[in-house]
């Protein structure tokens, strides 16, 4: 989608251009900031960051995959993706170090933007300056909770690097990086304007802030690889509960907007907006935008093309303007994820998200009709077994295309019904178990499904509706809702970048890749699958498509390595790069 201010990103390269002789300095510190135009160009230079090919367009996805969406193409190493989503990745990974590159650099450009706008002339007294300044704080700690998440204690500062000198620090505790990042959301949720305020979802608004500051306390109450004993730890149990009753604290701030909510719509069409480049700000709190067409594939992004169902290329793009452009479909979900969801006595889906999220259909070219069609009986569906995440379609575009990859398909990492599933788990932690499940059904009753009950508990989340998880106790209401949750954040936010890091802040990543890895070598397909049963056999399917839960290391990929160069060039870090990698 073309962002509303990425217009002036033309004139933040002409600015940066300028500069080029004075190494010093991004901007000319003295003159530059000097206007709210100006300022307003610094903050679209961490937008920049974000919305490039290198990072939130294409880079990052392989960082989402868990137990539900993998990169395929094989299984041998590839030094990028697919190194990535089978937990075979060195510090020599190019993605990796792209995702490291990126988002440095956009904390550097909010420090940047932050601390001389503070500065300007009137900003204690001018609404649009802190505003910005809010935008640019929201951003960083979005960047820097990317950081934690990925790498776990990493250099990190508030200040800007105005010489290399300065470019060669230390690893930063996290607890100190989640207090930045939580100082940062305190400013940001009281600056930003309420989603009511606004209709573009391309800009954070207030509740944008307290949901991401809800996830950041969440992800803080869990577990984490501890770089120094290579084991998993968490706070104590009181330190969880102030982090727990945080999280409600923020939900109870957002409600009080009485704003956002779940899509009038509905969840399809929820999904189909995100393709057809509507902007509604009612569930999504903040997309990434991303524009293919300025002649640069720099600010375009993949998502419908890499990442959604796969679209043969219209033979040599005739009359593109007819056609959808192409997608490649690298990356696809694990084939028996469908019977996982709740369906009616004749197989239709009882719950409406099946559909939507999981697809078992192509488009081929047909080059005597030169049309492009969809089947279910080809080669890739049939015999390869292949399935696509749906949440990104290219059949939901509009017809036509520049470049047949990129597209302008926001990314949304904020969502309301993500929001609720992060309430109901907080509730539930600090021993309010009702009112988590009243929160966790109602984001059932929006797709359709049947809300949860100990009446039906068995059937609806043990085997053989779903496979049992040996590594969560459910011998109590409580440990019902964790169960309940696993799967429903799931069913809810599947391929949306939440999955991986629920599994591991529950401290369950390698036992939940493992329990996948099994079911998967030994599930057979019925006729409902569409799967050719004459070619199917789980271990093959599995050895030439997913090995996540054999490669899995505890103690090891819970975090990415440092990338090499990084380790090379930054002394400070004693060439201690995180446990299991050099």
């Amino acid at each position: 989608m073309k962002n509303k201010i990425i217009y002036t990103l033309f004139a933040l390269i002409l600015a940066s251009c300028e500069l080029t002789e004075q190494p010093t300095s991004y901007y000319e510190m003295d003159s530059y900031f000097v206007t709210e135009d100006k300022a307003k160009m610094a903050v679209v230079g961490i937008y920049d960051c974000i919305e490039t090919i290198n990072y939130y367009g294409q880079y990052i996805m392989p960082f989402f995959g868990a137990d539900d969406m993998f990169m395929v193409r094989g299984t041998g190493s590839d030094g990028t993706r697919r190194d990535i989503s089978h937990y075979m990745y060195t510090s020599s990974n190019t993605w990796i170090a792209s995702v490291w590159k990126y988002a440095y650099l956009g904390i550097d450009r909010a420090n940047l933007a932050i601390s001389n706008i503070e500065k300007m002339q009137g900003y204690t007294d001018n609404v649009t300056l802190q505003e910005l300044v809010a935008q640019a704080c929201f951003l960083r700690a979005f960047l820097a909770f990317d950081l934690v998440r990925f790498w776990g204690d990493v250099p990190f500062s508030t200040q800007y690097t105005s010489g290399y000198e300065e470019t060669s620090k230390p690893r930063m505790n996290r607890e100190l990086i989640y207090e930045q990042i939580i100082k940062d959301l305190n400013f940001a949720k009281e600056h930003l304007p309420k989603g009511s305020t606004t209709s573009s979802s391309e800009v954070p608004s207030s509740g944008a802030a307290r949901a991401l500051l809800m996830r950041v306390y969440l992800q803080r109450a869990g577990y984490s690889l501890n770089r120094e004993t290579a084991k998993l730890t968490r706070p104590d149990d009181n330190t969880r509960s102030v982090y727990f009753n945080a999280v409600i604290d923020e939900w109870e701030a957002f409600q009080s907007e009485n704003y956002h909510g779940f899509y009038n719509e509905g969840y399809e069409q929820l999904f189909k907006n995100y393709s057809q480049l509507i902007l509604n700000n009612q569930e999504s709190l903040w997309e990434i935008a991303f524009e293919p067409n300025q002649g640069e594939t720099d600010n375009a992004g993949t998502w419908a093309t890499y990442n959604g169902p796969i679209v043969a290329a219209p033979g040599e793009y005739p009359g593109t303007s007819n056609y959808m452009g192409r997608a490649n479909a690298f990356f696809l979900v694990l084939p028996y994820w469908k019977t996982f969801y709740e369906t009616n006595d004749d197989g239709t889906p009882k719950d409406q998200r099946r559909d939507v999220n999981f697809v078992d259909y192509a488009y081929v070219w047909n080059a005597s009709t030169e049309t492009q069609n969809k089947t279910y009986t080809n080669s890739a569906i049939r015999n390869n077994a292949y399935r696509y995440p749906g949440k990104w379609r290219r059949e939901w575009m509009a017809l036509g295309f520049v470049d047949p990859n990129n597209t302008g398909v926001n990314y949304c990492p904020l969502r309301y019904a993500d929001v609720v599933l992060m309430a109901a788990e907080a509730y539930n932690e600090t021993g309010n178990t009702p009112e988590a499940w009243e929160l966790l059904n109602n984001v059932r009753k929006r797709a359709g499904a049947t809300p949860i009950t100990n009446a039906n508990y068995n059937s609806l989340l043990k085997a053989p509706k779903v496979y049992n998880l040996a590594f969560i106790s459910d011998a109590d209401d409580t440990g019902k809702f964790r169960t309940a949750l696993y799967w429903e954040r799931a069913f809810e936010l599947c391929y949306e970048g939440q999955r991986k890091y629920d599994l591991l802040r529950w401290g369950i990543l390698g036992d939940a890749l493992r329990t996948a890895q099994e079911y998967l070598e030994s599930w057979q397909p019925n006729e409902d699958d569409n799967i050719n049963m004459a070619k199917w056999n789980p271990k093959t399917w599995a050895s030439s498509n997913y090995v996540a839960g054999h490669n899995f290391v505890d103690g090891k990929h819970e975090l990415y390595p440092i990338p090499l160069a990084e380790m090379q060039s930054n002394a400070a870090l004693n060439g201690q790069n995180n446990p299991g990698f050099e």
